[in-house]
């Protein structure tokens, strides 16, 4: 049954995990000269269909991109956690530096993370009243300051522009301590039926980590309504429209590290009716295993609808930061799922797993400053701890079954012609020996949820990005000498060969003792560095309890062979 349930888990990380970081491509890059697929009000029209109280948007075209016509300005705003650059041309997000994080992309050499690509601001705005459209990026706004500093008390950055009878104002609230901006505005002139706010989310983030290709993978279009869902970019076909229905409370765009998105989670507020999300080209540098287009996602095109009412105020906040679990839990309304753990099946178990292991070692490094390498062999020796009883568990229920063999073969000969004596007797001597067919398999498949979510929380918690341990130069990145996956793929060789004293011999199983260890050495060289530390130091851990449990399996078959 063991083996089974190996077997079971290697094939479940091969079809599963393996495609995905075995293969590394050459590195991506961002294919610029996108046509502006979300110039059509189509768009518009779709992503607010399932609300039929709002206004059909016009006909006419609805331009994204700012105006080459029109001279600009960058407003600069520094806080303690970010440099947010505010153009005059639409009032949209040009820049967005994250000072307490840096980039390994290549090229940026450890300049902090930025966030917004190039020619492709956050935050463009046009409106649909009635038969007209405006396009605020092609408005030049004034601003109430050239350069803002944030520091103790929340400053705000209001731009103005006029277009005929209409006035725009545009105000943006920053804090000291606080990725989120505040964003409110009014357009006056409105019809009595209100409007339509198309709100640009950008098509993507600037890759900011040295594995470019692995960056991409996680890009993702995030939305909440009733429950989070998450959206690959590589779902979205290249100039394939995809509509989502909201309400949302918040929708953006993640990478593995880093969010960009919009929130309508205060009181008043109204949500966004939906989204829409434009597929970009693939880039000719990523090809597919087998050549062609590969799957992988550099650009998507977001936007939101927020129905504007006839007074012309809209208000929301717009997060550009981390995908930090605590302080997107702190927000609240499971902004802090918006990097969600797993898949779909098992998110509900996984997700509250991987919280709890955040947290802990959270509190473990604020607690006793440890770096993150010492807490995950520590945490790696306290869940075989946790475990030990289990394990002791599986290994005398298999020690019994192991006992009774002889006997059960005994029976299954003697009744092979009957299969309702053959349970019967089967059963019987089950409950004589107490024993149970399932007690070796039960107690080890328990701990698996705590392994799968080990392996997302290793692999995304933005807090071992770039620490470094030992020769280790970041934990959430392969290792570079891969000396941690070899030797982990020893010590796995070295359990199995402990596990099999005792058990007669068997070719099967003899071939396995080589290529299983062989396959997940393959299958974490390039797992993240952190992960593969813990499950080498629960490997080396879990050497003793194998030891003790074979010798006691060569004296109980010595005290059986003694009797008989």
């Amino acid at each position: 049954m063991d083996r089974r349930v190996f077997l079971a888990l290697v094939l479940f990380a091969l079809v599963i995990i393996v495609p995905s970081l075995i293969w590394p491509s050459k590195p991506v890059r961002r294919v610029d000269g996108q046509t502006d697929s979300l110039s059509q009000a189509t768009a518009v029209a779709e992503s607010v269909r399932a609300d039929s109280s709002h206004p059909k948007p016009p006909s006419a075209t609805l331009p994204v991109s700012p105006s080459a016509r029109l001279s600009a300005d960058t407003v600069w705003v520094t806080t303690p956690l970010f440099r947010i650059g505010v153009s005059t041309r639409g009032g949209t997000i040009v820049s967005a530096r994250l000072a307490e994080y840096k980039s390994f992309a290549r090229g940026d050499s450890g300049k902090a993370v930025e966030l917004v690509p190039a020619g492709e601001p956050f935050l463009a705005r046009r409106i649909a009243v009635g038969s007209d459209t405006l396009d605020l990026t092609d408005l030049a706004f004034t601003p109430s300051a050239r350069v803002m500093s944030v520091a103790g008390d929340a400053g705000t950055l209001t731009l103005t522009a006029e277009r005929g009878a209409s006035a725009i104002t545009l105000a943006y609230t920053f804090r000291p301590d606080d990725y989120r901006i505040g964003v409110k505005g009014q357009i006056t002139g409105l019809s009595a039926a209100g409007a339509q706010m198309l709100v640009g989310l950008g098509d993507g983030l600037r890759n900011t980590e040295a594995d470019s290709t692995g960056s991409f993978r996680d890009y993702a279009v995030v939305t909440k309504s009733s429950k989070t869902e998450k959206h690959a970019f590589s779902s979205v076909s290249e100039n394939e429209r995809a509509i989502y229905d909201g309400p949302f409370e918040w929708a953006g765009i993640k990478s593995k590290y880093f969010l960009v998105g919009a929130l309508a989670t205060e009181p008043g507020q109204a949500q966004f009716a939906g989204a829409v999300a434009v597929g970009g080209p693939r880039p000719d540098s990523a090809k597919g295993l087998f050549g062609g287009k590969s799957g992988i996602a550099t650009r998507v095109s977001v936007a939101l609808t927020l129905p504007v009412p006839a007074a012309g105020d809209f208000q929301y906040s717009v997060y550009v930061g981390p995908l930090e679990h605590r302080r997107l839990a702190a927000i609240g309304h499971d902004l802090d799922d918006a990097n969600p753990y797993g898949w779909a099946i098992f998110r509900p178990i996984i997700r509250w797993v991987s919280i709890l292991v955040t947290n802990i070692l959270l509190w473990a490094h604020e607690s006793f400053g440890m770096a993150y390498g010492l807490l995950l062999i520590l945490f790696g020796v306290l869940v075989r701890v946790v475990l030990w009883p289990l394990n002791q568990k599986a290994m005398a229920s298999q020690m019994r079954l192991q006992a009774i063999a002889p006997d059960l073969k005994r029976v299954q000969e003697k009744y092979k012609g009957d299969p309702t004596r053959l349970q019967q007797e089967t059963m019987k001597l089950y409950k004589e020996h107490n024993a149970n067919p399932l007690g070796g398999c039960l107690p080890m498949l328990i701990p698996y949820p705590m392994l799968i979510a080990l392996y997302f929380v290793f692999q995304y918690m933005i807090e071992l990005r770039g620490s470094s341990f030992l020769w280790l130069p970041d934990l959430s990145r392969y290792d570079p000498t891969f000396i941690l996956p070899v030797v982990m793929g020893l010590s796995m060789f070295a359990l199995t060969k402990i596990g099999q004293r005792g058990i007669p011999p068997n070719p099967q199983t003899a071939s396995m003792m080589y290529v299983m260890p062989a396959m997940m050495t393959f299958i974490f060289l390039r797992l993240s560095s952190g992960l593969n530390l813990y499950y080498l130091v629960s490997n080396l851990f879990s050497l003793p309890q194998q030891w003790m449990i074979s010798q006691k399996r060569l004296k109980d078959q010595s005290k059986r062979s003694g009797t008989s």
